[in-house]
Formats: structure tokens, sequence, C-alpha cells
């Protein structure tokens, strides 16, 4: 017992949720024959997202990310608006080629350092980085795990999804970038606002280890900041290593059109012999994603279980079997909502099996409303869970309320235009 309450809650919710559906499947509430079916489905999805994981920490540990954020605040050039659409365009770049969850995990602790050596407050780039991951997840099947489920059902390739699905990434962005900047990053000039340890607006400390100095946010500055130096990554080699193993997995997918699992195991390897040459003391077990893989099949086995016992008469009630405009808004706002209610993954899953087969439209805008719409709940989506736990651990919070606020209108505006331009689009 004393061990089960040392695990962080996240790996308590996992655990119980794994267990859960074990129970589900032992006394028969959930069929062998549907348990089996929906791992042997899901298999694949496991291979990659624990590999793709690895291959982002390594990434993270060689210091890519580290000079591609320094490269975009140089990019910057001073300038605050400029600085913005590069972060904006940081985030979703990284959320599009490596997951929404590598961005929650990986880039939340880039991002609030940049925000420290650049002189600004951290809650705008913490919000740019977890509303990102979930509103830019929606072009390629490696952006989300959702991608993956819908991509099979609709029978479309990496590059055939971004076909479909680039005009409304475009527009969910763009919305996105609108908040972002209303919301967030206006009041972020002259070093503020931060939330402290109470949840109270404060100032960008102006003195200390890493704080702004004061001619950084001086008021007829408000508009510019001082770039930070060139990052040099301490070993060289271990960079361009995992630099070329992420650049070779993107045009796996993209160009080879090698099986997902497949191309990030192998990009993973790379990585990871590139250490076992240079820096073996990064190898630690700790680097597989031990609370996802345990997560995942729990919570494909309990919404099995539901759907075996009347989820999805329901969830076909709400969504409804109408293929038109009407209809796909419909089942962005069921995907939407219950994934705030719940948790995005399970809600896609079951959602999935209530649109008819040939709805291939409504199938993607359901994909829209839980990948778009989970930005109002702290527990929406994993990677929002995530991203919450790092910004916890850094000293940087942002009050439930505001978030669930601002939220709240993201993700109305994000999921109505994506939708929308994606019924002018068919």
């Amino acid at each position: 017992m004393r061990v089960i309450l040392r695990l962080h809650v996240l790996d308590r919710v996992a655990i119980g949720l794994l267990a859960t559906g074990l129970l589900c499947v032992a006394t028969g509430l959930l069929p062998t024959g549907s348990a089996h079916d929906a791992m042997t489905r899901i298999a694949p999805l496991l291979g990659f997202l624990g590999t793709v994981i690895v291959l982002a920490e390594l990434t993270s540990r060689a210091e890519v990310f580290d000079v591609l954020a320094a490269r975009v605040a140089r990019a910057g050039r001073g300038s605050y608006p400029l600085l913005f659409l590069l972060c904006v365009a940081f985030a979703s770049v990284t959320t599009i080629a490596l997951n929404l969850d590598t961005t929650a995990v990986l880039l939340t602790p880039v991002m609030l350092a940049l925000a420290s050596r650049v002189g600004i407050a951290p809650v705008p780039l913490a919000m740019t980085t977890v509303w990102l991951a979930n509103t830019a997840s929606l072009l390629l099947p490696v952006s989300n795990l959702t991608n993956l489920l819908a991509a099979n059902r609709v029978a479309l390739s990496p590059l055939g999804l971004a076909g479909r699905m680039w005009a409304p990434q475009l527009a969910a962005v763009v919305v996105t970038m609108a908040c972002l900047w209303l919301f967030f990053w206006r009041r972020g000039r002259r070093g503020g606002p931060v939330v402290d340890e109470s949840g109270l607006m404060t100032a960008v400390p102006v003195s200390g280890p890493g704080a702004a100095r004061a001619a950084d946010v001086r008021p007829d500055a408000a508009d510019r900041y001082t770039p930070p130096a060139r990052h040099h990554p301490a070993d060289p080699v271990l960079f361009r290593a995992c630099a070329l193993a992420c650049a070779g997995f993107l045009i796996a997918i993209l160009v080879a059109d090698v099986p997902l699992w497949m191309a990030s195991a192998t990009a993973a390897l790379v990585a990871v012999a590139a250490f076992v040459v240079r820096d073996r003391s990064a190898l630690r077990l700790s680097l597989i994603p031990w609370r996802l893989l345990v997560m995942v099949p729990g919570m494909f086995l309990v919404v099995e279980t539901f759907d075996a016992h009347g989820l999805h008469h329901l969830l076909a009630s709400a969504v409804g079997h109408d293929g038109g405009t009407l209809g796909m808004f419909r089942a962005a706002a069921v995907g939407g909502g219950l994934s705030n209610a719940l948790n995005n993954l399970p809600v896609y899953l079951a959602g999935e099996a209530a649109v008819p087969v040939g709805n291939h439209d409504q199938l993607l805008a359901l994909l829209i409303g839980t990948n778009a719409g989970p930005v109002i709940t702290p527990w929406a989506s994993l990677a929002t869970l995530l991203w919450y736990e790092r910004c916890l651990a850094y000293g940087v919070r942002v009050p439930v309320a505001r978030l669930m606020g601002t939220g709240a209108v993201l993700a109305t505006a994000a999921v109505v235009a994506a939708v929308g331009t994606l019924a002018l689009t068919r």
C-alpha cells in the first residue's frame, strides 16, 4: 500500500484503469473476443507511442530542442510580435511532427526556460505549448493517437490525411493564435503577468538567476526583448545523430510511407545507439513511458466494456446518422463536449463506433472535436495533464478558472472554424 501511495497521481490513475479493464475481462463484463480485438488494434499504437517518446526524450537530452528554441528566439531579433509567431510555428511543427504528448512533455520546459532567457512572462509561452499541442494535432497520423485510429478507419495514408485535413488544421491554428494573443501574449509584455504560487498575478522578477534585466522590461521597450546567446550543445555528435534520426523519421512516414511504429522504432534505435557510444548514463528504464503504456490499454478495455453495455447506443443517438454539414457539427460537439468531461482518447474510440461506416466526413469532424476541443479541463487530454504537471514542477501556475474560461472560448471557436472549413472543402 505504501508503494502505491508514493506513486504519482497519474501513475495511480493508469494502474487503476488497467486493473479495472482486466477485472472487466476476468468477470466476463467484457467478452474475451472483444478484449482481444481491442488489444490487437492498439498494439501498433503502443509500439509507436513507446518508441517515439524514447526518441523525443533522447533528442531533448542531446539538446536539439534547446538549440531550436534559442534559434527561434534569435530569429525574432528582439521583436515580441515576431517571437509570438515563431513560438506558434515551433509548437505547431513539434506537435504535427512528433506527437502532442511530446510537445507537452518536452517543449514545455524548453518554452519556460526560453521565457526566462528573453525576460518575458512564462504563462504566454506555457499556454502556447498546451493549446497548440491539442489544436495543432489534426494534420498527420503521427500527431495524435486518435489520428492513427481515424486514418485506419477511412483508409487514408499520411499524405492522404494531410491532404484532407490541412485546411481545417490551418483554421484551428489561426483561431488558436488569435486567442493566445488576446488572452495571454498581449498581457505578457513588460515582463507580466506571471502566476505565483497562490495563483495571483505578479510581474516577472528583474533580479536573481535567470530573471529579466530591468532594461529588458522598461515600458518603452514593451515590444522588444533581448535575444539570447547562441546555444551550443555539449556533445555535437549526439546532437547531429538525434537530429538526423528525427529527420529520417519524418522522411520515412511522409515519403516512404513506412508504418509509424516501424519508423519510430528505427529512429529510436539510432538515437539509442548514439547514446550507447557517447553517454550510456542517459539510457535508463525511465525513458520508456510506462505510464502511457499502462494507461492506454486500460482506457481501451474500460471503454470497450461500457460500449458492450449500452454506451454505443447512447452515442449513436447523440451523433446521429446525418453525414452532411449538420451531422458533422453534431459529431464534433459530442466529441469535444465529452472529451472535456472524460478524456479525448476513450471518447474518440467510443464515438468512432457510433459514426456510420460510410460517413467519413462526419468521422473527421468527430476527430476535430476530440483533438481541438479538449482544452477546457485539465484532464481532457493526456497532453494537457502532462503539461499541467510540468508547469507545477517549474512553479508556473495557471488558475483553473482562467484555464477553463479561456479554453472554452478557444474550444468553441477552433472546433467551429475547423469543422466549417472541412465542410467547405468536401
